[in-house]
């Protein structure tokens, strides 16, 4: 059977996945930057800053002195990376070979496949239809190589199908950027006159290895199809699920708690080969009326204790409904992760504080929802609502320390909210207050502590903040933005102490 692929790019799959996590970014100018040699450059740019003409590569100072109004966020391969491999995982459900193709595409082998679809042109759309609804610009071509679906995907104008054969006929009129090549070659070719991947394959191959390398004419024949090129396709998440059917249909709850149990020792003997723990769990019941009533829990860390694990589910067994009985249990794990043995030791010891608060912070999360949780760790910002970040894992460590040298409120507000003040001189506290419709008269005060804004991601005002207390007690958290008599001087509240 011949080979056909299909290659999906992204163009501004980093923003892109900022703007799911954030929508109020939809329209918003902004850009993710990193560090290099000493200043911040820009990583990628979003849908809107696009059309200004900023690109990566260019410096954030010189981006904000075109446009002030820019938004800038830190890059994060990491988590892009994880993205681009969960999307791959997603595109299983249409072959089982796909590969990530980083930072920003994937690459599909269809052989075989489309015509389950109605059809190659079928297939692609059915896929990039999907992937727009998700939130991604997305871009798609197929073909009989990686390397002419890859390059049509990116610089191809016309029919992203390129017919079984005719790869040289779509690669004839592209720059020679889409043959993936090092930009050391790229400025070599651009010099000498080479705009167009068919001047290219009219050249004898020494000629070519002599001036180019090597590295060229492997890239030529991989889009052409006269050298191989082998994907490294992603592996599907082994599946964590355990199955029990019943000879009698089930009705009572000591029957649904029993099934549960035998279900958790069974999987629990392959976490133990595998020395795989339980995150995220789910457990279903089947009734013999057709319908399916499930119940799931999660944890903080991975767990593969059975009467921990056991107590989370017991806690939602009342929302199962047997009705006429269910005949076919089925538990499984949703989200697997490690456990070290030095881990596991923990659960037979009284005095472990992780494994204590691991198992507190469950039954919470089981009783109250796991929302009602969260935890926070410092991140290296000036600005406060910036400097800590929230976190899902009680693994997951601090790059930096807390703040100990200032004192900083126990509830901080996700944005300051605007206030009304009366202050008697500049750079004194206000005498009083109007919060949310309510006066509050200050009897006590410190301060101020300026905060500047971070200069290498944005310029404007800085804040002086304000410890102020109330003639009750309480304690609250006050800054000025902009020096005192200036023309963007407002007053905001942001945090409340003890």
């Amino acid at each position: 059977m011949p080979k056909r692929y299909l290659s999906i790019w992204f163009p501004h799959f980093a923003t892109d996945r900022l703007v799911r996590l954030h929508p109020e970014l939809w329209d918003n100018p902004f850009l993710l930057y990193a560090p290099e040699r000493g200043r911040m450059v820009v990583r990628a740019s979003s849908r809107a800053l696009s059309k200004e003409g900023i690109k990566p590569g260019m410096v954030v100072a010189d981006v904000r002195a075109i446009l002030p109004s820019v938004e800038v966020f830190p890059d994060d391969p990491a988590a892009e990376g994880k993205l681009l491999k969960d999307l791959a995982e997603w595109c299983l459900r249409y072959t089982p070979v796909v590969a990530t193709d980083p930072p920003d595409g994937l690459i599909l082998d269809l052989s075989g496949c489309s015509h389950l679809w109605g059809g190659e042109l079928a297939y692609l759309e059915s896929i990039t239809t999907r992937l727009h609804k998700g939130g991604y610009d997305v871009h798609g071509a197929i073909a009989d190589t990686i390397g002419a679906a890859w390059a049509v995907a990116r610089y191809g104008r016309n029919n992203p199908i390129v017919e079984p054969g005719r790869q040289a006929d779509a690669l004839h009129a592209l720059s020679p950027a889409a043959l993936r090549l090092d930009p050391f070659i790229l400025q070599r070719l651009e010099k000498l006159g080479f705009r167009q991947i068919g001047q290219l394959t009219g050249i004898p191959r020494t000629n070519l290895r002599r001036r180019f390398g090597d590295a060229l004419l492997s890239r030529l024949g991989q889009a052409l199809g006269t050298e191989p090129e082998v994907l490294q396709a992603v592996q599907p998440a082994p599946v964590y699920q355990e199955r029990l059917p019943c000879l009698e249909p089930i009705r009572t709850a000591g029957g649904i708690e029993i099934a549960l149990k035998r279900l958790l020792e069974m999987l629990r003997e392959r976490f133990f080969r595998e020395g795989k723990g339980m995150r995220m769990g789910t457990f279903k019941g089947y009734r013999i009326d057709g319908e399916t009533v499930q119940i799931s829990v999660g944890t903080n860390r991975a767990s593969r204790n059975v009467a921990h694990l056991f107590k989370l589910f017991e806690l939602k067994i009342p929302d199962i409904e047997p009705a006429l009985g269910i005949e076919l249990f089925v538990l499984e794990a949703t989200l697997v992760e490690d456990v070290s043995e030095a881990q596991e030791a923990l659960w037979g010891m009284g005095n472990s504080d992780q494994a204590a608060i691991a198992e507190l912070l469950d039954n919470i999360a089981g009783k109250m929802g796991t929302k009602a949780i969260h935890r926070y760790l410092p991140q290296e910002h000036h600005w406060p609502e910036h400097s800590i970040k929230e976190v899902t894992c009680l693994e997951e460590q601090p790059e930096t320390e807390w703040r100990t040298d200032r004192p900083r409120p126990l509830h901080l507000l996700p944005r300051p909210e605007p206030i009304e003040v009366m202050v008697p001189l500049p750079d004194y506290p206000p005498l009083h207050f109007r919060f949310r419709g309510e006066i509050i008269r200050i009897a006590r005060a410190d301060g101020p502590e300026r905060i500047e804004q971070e200069w290498w991601l944005q310029t404007g005002p800085p804040r002086d903040y304000y410890q102020v207390e109330d003639e009750s007690g309480a304690r609250y958290w006050l800054f000025r933005l902009g020096l005192y008599g200036g023309e963007r001087n407002q007053w905001f509240i942001h945090g409340f102490f003890a």
